[in-house]
């Protein structure tokens, strides 16, 4: 099969000196490049780079890629360069020179090495700062759990003194009335409220300060995360275009197609990174959880405390009006005491039951005094207990609003990934299906299986060769008949070494677009005894020597269940037909007696080919059914074909 190219006169000379003259107006050299710092992040320069695939006199001029490498610093390509590279074609001046085309193909693959080198780098740096944030989120997380002890330990402390206070108030409410109590809860309202006043003002001044260095702290991580978003959509865009001009070139197909294997590996890497996250992620909330009932229960307990000093204080004022009064009432008794000895001249006795009950209410004085220095010990206790409580709260705040932030975080990442995971998938679907069709939306593939005894021929007789030549390699066959050699071109040429594994690598390109939502349709071709059956199916029980099909239900399964982790759901239906002496046959149907001798129930069905409004085909009244791992198909296909 001859080139498509090789039909079309060759262009003018006049033409092609045009031709030359617009392809050096176009070309720019690569200028240096430097790395500019910016405040905690790096950003790149850009540089514009062209080059054309055109006349040698331009490459002459233009010098060897190597060199340019060595001269040049860090290189970058901008949108508009690589989209004028991909719509630039090659300029001869005979199409028939492969010389000079070759030397400017491998001009321009010099420098797409060059470039991806570049992106390498990138994509080392982009690893060791994912390394790094996973130190981080260890950090967070020893930092949660030695948080959680501390607050353990403060609660069991918190819990002996709240028992003493609740002692030592149940003594001292017996020695009060029920009246007094109803006044005390007035007090007691008035007194909290105003507490909790206080402590709300403050824990709301604390909080402002935490929150400013917080949104500090934050927007400098959002800075480095946007450049390392920015750097990542430009590695993306440039591996894109990149990619498809190496396309068009047949000798780095090769190279082509191991860099979609590298994307799919990265790619399962980010959703195992994903899904590590999502843990975390959930760990985190629980933690949060914890923390915030820990803070109620602070909060719970410095309220208590809060009342047990007001109800101190009122007891301790209580005591002190006692003690005036009792003060009062043994100066009064004093002043009777001199006026009866004065004035009244009473008797001894009288003076002297005076005295003793003076005595008395000078005892019962000093008893209430020790008891008033009592209380207040106690009061001074209570207020001391009361800061730490305050203080206790107010750690346990800060640790919360850093959880806080830590976990709104961490969901800005689960996101950043999970939506690079989608446009890494757009962008790998739009390249590969963009490689097939410049590859061509059709094409012939031909294998030769090794000569038998049966053909004819001896064994060392050469009746087919295969050219090497370095315009067409494994794409061209040499038969000889009759002492006369006949060439043929295909696009791709399959020795008889060839393993079925070589043969699906190229096919598997077509299944991956089916899975991509494109129409792929693969039949082999060739007389009886030519190998078809082998190719398609192969022997299914050895593993190596598995066919075309049974290797493409197994990749169609692979991708359903990596695709299934991501959230997708699908549903898959199997119907098998084939088409003898211009007939539709249902090989799915039960009950079939013969080769050509249908169902009973079945007789006089006619199956018809029905096209829809969007293009679609479909064979009417198909036996369908549903599966759900290639082993179910590959019974499938076992039944077919002992119906066929």
């Amino acid at each position: 099969m001859a080139s498509k190219n090789q039909n079309k006169p060759p262009s003018s000379p006049s033409q092609s000196k045009y031709n030359d003259e617009v392809q050096v107006d176009k070309r720019r050299r690569i200028g240096n490049m430097k790395m500019l710092a910016n405040t905690g992040t790096r950003a790149l320069t850009r540089q514009a780079f062209s080059v054309v695939n055109g006349a040698q006199d331009v490459s002459q001029t233009a010098g060897p890629p190597s060199t340019a490498s060595s001269d040049c610093g860090v290189i970058e390509f901008t949108k508009e360069d690589v989209e004028a590279l991909l719509h630039e074609k090659l300029k001869v001046k005979n199409k028939f020179n492969y010389k000079e085309k070759s030397e400017q193909m491998s001009e321009c693959i010099k420098k797409l090495k060059q470039c991806i080198r570049w992106f390498q780098q990138l994509e080392g740096n982009l690893v060791t700062e994912q390394e790094k944030l996973k130190n981080l989120l260890e950090l967070a997380e020893k930092k949660c759990n030695d948080m959680e002890l501390l607050m353990k330990a403060k609660e069991e402390e918190l819990n002996s003194m709240i028992m003493e206070l609740r002692k030592n108030l149940e003594v001292l409410q017996k020695k009060f009335t029920k009246e007094e109590l109803d006044k005390l809860e007035a007090l007691e309202s008035l007194a909290k409220e105003k507490d909790a006043r206080l402590a709300a003002e403050r824990m709301q001044d604390s909080l402002s300060e935490e929150l400013k260095r917080t949104q500090q702290d934050s927007c400098s991580a959002n800075q480095k995360i946007q450049s390392l978003n920015d750097m990542y959509k430009r590695l993306q865009e440039y591996n894109t275009s990149l990619q498809q001009y190496n396309s068009r070139l047949q000798s780095e197909l090769a190279a082509t197609n191991e860099t979609l294997k590298r994307v799919e590996k990265e790619k399962a890497a980010v959703v195992e990174n994903l899904s590590t996250l999502r843990g975390h992620y959930t760990s985190l909330q629980e933690q949060l959880t914890s923390s915030r009932v820990l803070q109620d229960e602070a909060i719970k307990q410095k309220e208590a405390l809060g009342n047990e000093v007001v109800c101190l204080r009122g007891d301790l004022q209580q005591v002190r009006d006692d003690r005036e009064r009792q003060l009062s009432q043994v100066q009064s008794l004093s002043a009777e005491v001199e006026r009866y000895k004065e004035f009244t001249g009473k008797s001894f006795v009288e003076i002297d039951n005076l005295t003793v009950k003076s005595n008395e209410l000078e005892s019962t004085c000093l008893s209430q005094s020790e008891q008033i220095r009592q209380l207040q010990e106690q009061l001074a206790f209570a207020e001391k207990k009361l800061q730490l409580c305050d203080l206790s709260a107010l750690e346990t705040k800060t640790e919360f609003e850093e959880q806080k932030e830590l976990l709104l975080e961490l969901q800005n990442r689960v996101a950043d990934a999970e939506l690079k995971i989608v446009e890494g998938e757009k962008i790998r679907k739009k390249l590969h299906n963009t490689i097939l069709e410049l590859k061509g939306n059709i094409r012939v593939f031909c294998r030769v299986r090794p000569l038998l005894s049966d053909d004819g021929f001896g064994t060392d007789a050469k009746v087919i060769s295969f050219p090497t030549a370095m315009e067409a390699p494994d794409r061209g066959i040499d038969l000889m008949q009759n002492g006369q050699k006949h060439s043929f071109t295909f696009d791709k040429v399959f020795t008889p070494e060839a393993s079925q594994e070589d043969v699906f690598v190229e096919i598997s390109q077509l299944v991956q677009s089916a899975l991509d939502g494109y129409k792929v349709c693969i039949f082999a071709y060739g007389q009886t005894g030519s190998g078809k059956t082998f190719t398609m199916m192969g022997k299914p029980g050895i593993p190596y020597q598995k066919g075309l099909i049974p290797r493409s239900l197994e990749q169609v399964f692979e991708t359903r269940q990596t695709l299934q982790s991501q959230g997708w759901k699908y549903e898959m239906q199997v119907s098998m037909l084939e088409i003898y002496n211009e007939t539709i046959r249902d090989l799915l149907a039960t009950n079939r007696s013969g080769f050509d001798a249908p169902r009973p129930e079945n007789m006089g069905k006619q199956y018809a080919i029905k096209h829809d409004a969007n293009g679609n085909t479909h064979v009417s009244d198909l036996t369908v059914v549903d599966v759900r791992s290639s082993k179910e198909v590959s019974y499938l296909l076992e039944r077919a074909a002992h119906s066929r």
